[in-house]
Order: structure tokens, then C-alpha cells, then sequence
């Protein structure tokens, strides 16, 4: 799939993404592949994605808009955490706005992005 797509960093400068759920899950697995690892919260994340449906469900009985994958604390000493919160959006189509983790660079989702065919807009978010 090709096309535009924003890029959000908000005041925490926190890197945020909205794709399609099959796009999303594509952009985490080249982010792992092009940083050189895998980490806990990157492979629940893929789960979540995956099996979309149930956990959409799950975080709607609970009145949540974002599911946080389980972090190593092994991972966050090292600095390879890779997916700090997911949000699952059902409108027609299934949606998924990850928010990367703070240590993610940008200038490596935007390649990410950039080969798997998108045209990345970054807009920061200011008060």
C-alpha cells in the first residue's frame, strides 16, 4: 500500500502513526528488522494487532482507547523498547495508531515508512 501519512509527535515527543492494522503491523516488524531487535512490548504488539477483534473488545469493556503491551525491564534498561501504547480504531476499516516509545528515533520511522511506500507529513503537537 502507498500514500500519505502523519506522523504526530506530541509534547512527551512521542512518535504516533495511524495505519491500517495489516500496514501497521508490517511498519513494527521493518522497525525491528532495520534497528536490529525484537523486544517483548514489539511482539505483544504484533499479538494485539493480529488478533485485532478480541483485544478491540477487551479494551471497550474496560473503557480504555489504548492497550499498553508488557515491557521487559530488561528492555528498558537497554533502550530497545520499541512500542510504548496501541490504539485499536474500528470505522469501516481496522485502524491502529502506535505511539513508538521516546528512544525510538525519528529519522528511522521515517524510513520505515518511507519503504514501505509512504509519504510521511510530521505535525508536532504544541499547547
Amino acid at each position: 500500500m502507498e500514500g500519505k501519512v502523519k506522523v504526530e509527535i506530541d509534547l512527551g515527543k512521542y512518535i504516533s502513526v495511524e495505519l491500517p492494522a495489516e500496514e501497521a503491523e508490517r511498519l513494527i516488524r521493518h522497525l525491528t528488522e532495520r534497528l536490529g531487535y525484537e523486544s517483548q512490548d514489539a511482539s505483544e504488539a504484533l499479538r494485539y494487532i493480529r488478533n485485532f477483534d478480541a483485544f478491540y473488545e477487551i479494551a471497550k469493556k474496560k473503557f480504555k482507547d489504548y492497550l499498553v503491551p508488557p515491557k521487559s525491564m530488561n528492555d528498558m534498561i537497554r533502550g530497545t523498547v520499541l512500542v510504548d501504547r496501541l490504539k485499536l480504531i474500528k470505522d469501516g476499516e481496522k485502524r491502529v495508531v502506535v505511539t513508538f516509545d521516546r528512544r525510538v528515533p525519528l529519522d528511522e520511522v521515517l524510513a520505515a515508512l518511507k519503504d514501505l511506500g509512504y509519504e510521511a507529513e510530521v505535525v508536532r503537537r504544541e499547547l
